[in-house]
């Protein structure tokens, strides 16, 4: 039995997203710009796909806007609202847990000129409200601060920041990284005064390449890719027609019971926790209480998580550990920044759980986590 847990790196994609991608490059393979008939039939599938994405996301037509995936939609927004505002204001807020496109991004603009507050966190891996308040200053043009860690599953309290944000006087753009959030937390970005916000495919079973920006009708940025002018000038290029057919297909299926996958991944987290603190011992739960439905990350204390890994790789049991391997091993920023210990750090793994998952694959998972885990720490005791 192949048992797939690392559902935050990367999905299975839906049989019908594969479908859809099929006809794309079958039957609808003509370029959307083209003036003859099959282009404009792919011209025409491609306006009812942003459609229906914007009416789950509770947005217009035109503030859809497709990318390549979170990274380049994190880097657009954020490089496109500091191109607008280098001469005016030079002070973007952000937290030290984000991921790294915008993290490195950010760190590309301080050699520009930059101001950059990197909000910490404390244990569960939350910002201090206050604290973000009192960062804001005159000359700040962005907050941008991801809505869900990939890594803790811990929830930022993003509709407080944009209701803080839209009662000051002076216009401080907001931007959502919703990479982990689309499909698992039922929000509108209107709804919490997000101005931008970031949606990458292949985390809710669409595939690799293709993601989307929302950006409110109102908001201005500069766009960092130039040419044909395609998507309303915001990000020129030939659009990824299967991919577009493919995300669109995603949002259709996850949405026709977008409370019932939440539901179930919840259950399936729970059952996952419950099952794993029962059998093995010494083991520390690094996620929040409150954390998104389909995150889990735990340090199992005397056993080394990217070991640990392998050992689970070979029984068919796919996960992540919850520390990137550095070539200085310092492990991951973020557990870091939640103040775990180098051993509780060592030992984490990152469970993140899909609607695809059944109980009887987490129970059985949890079995072999706690035979890979005692076999591991029966070695280190040599």
């Amino acid at each position: 039995m192949e048992i797939y847990l690392d559902n935050s790196s990367t999905t299975r994609p839906y049989p019908q997203v594969v479908d859809k991608m099929v006809q794309a490059l079958t039957e609808d393979y003509a370029n959307p710009s083209a003036a003859h008939r099959k282009g404009v039939e792919v011209e025409k599938e491609i306006k009812i796909i942003r459609q229906n994405i914007a009416k789950v996301v509770g947005a217009y037509d035109k503030e859809i806007y497709f990318t390549s995936g979170g990274t380049e939609s994190n880097n657009t927004v954020i490089r496109g609202v500091a191109n607008l505002y280098k001469k005016r204001k030079n002070h973007i807020i952000s937290t030290n847990i984000e991921h790294p496109s915008v993290l490195n991004t950010l760190k590309d603009l301080e050699e520009d000129g930059f101001e950059v507050t990197y909000l910490e966190v404390d244990k569960n891996g939350v910002i201090d409200f206050e604290e973000f308040k009192d960062s804001i200053r005159p000359t700040t043009c962005l907050v941008t601060i991801m809505h869900v860690n990939n890594e803790l599953g811990s929830i930022q309290p993003v509709k407080e920041i944009g209701k803080y944000l839209k009662s000051l006087d002076e216009k401080v753009y907001f931007h959502v990284d919703a990479i982990q959030s689309f499909g698992k937390i039922d929000f509108k970005p209107s709804k919490y005064n997000i101005d931008f916000m970031s949606v990458s495919g292949h985390k809710f079973h669409g595939p690799k390449g293709i993601g989307f920006m929302y950006v409110k009708s109102n908001s201005r940025i500069k766009p960092i890719l130039f040419g044909g002018g395609q998507e309303s000038g915001v990000r020129s290029g030939t659009e990824n027609v299967p991919g577009i057919y493919g995300i669109g297909e995603a949002v259709k299926v996850l949405f026709d019971d977008l409370s019932g996958n939440i539901e179930k991944m919840y259950s399936l987290k729970e059952l996952l926790k419950t099952e794993l603190l029962k059998i093995i011992d010494d083991v520390k739960v690094n996620s929040p209480e409150d954390g998104v439905c389909h995150v889990l990350n735990i340090a199992f204390i005397g056993a080394k998580g990217e070991v640990l890994l392998h050992y689970l790789e070979q029984k068919g049991v796919y996960v992540s550990t919850g520390s990137a391997c550095s070539a200085k091993k310092k492990g991951s920023h973020v557990l870091n920044a939640i103040g775990l210990t180098p051993k509780e750090v060592e030992g984490t793994i990152r469970f993140s759980l899909s609607d695809m998952n059944t109980e009887e694959e987490i129970l059985e998972a949890a079995k072999i986590i706690k035979e890979s885990v005692d076999d591991l720490r029966n070695i280190m005791k040599r």
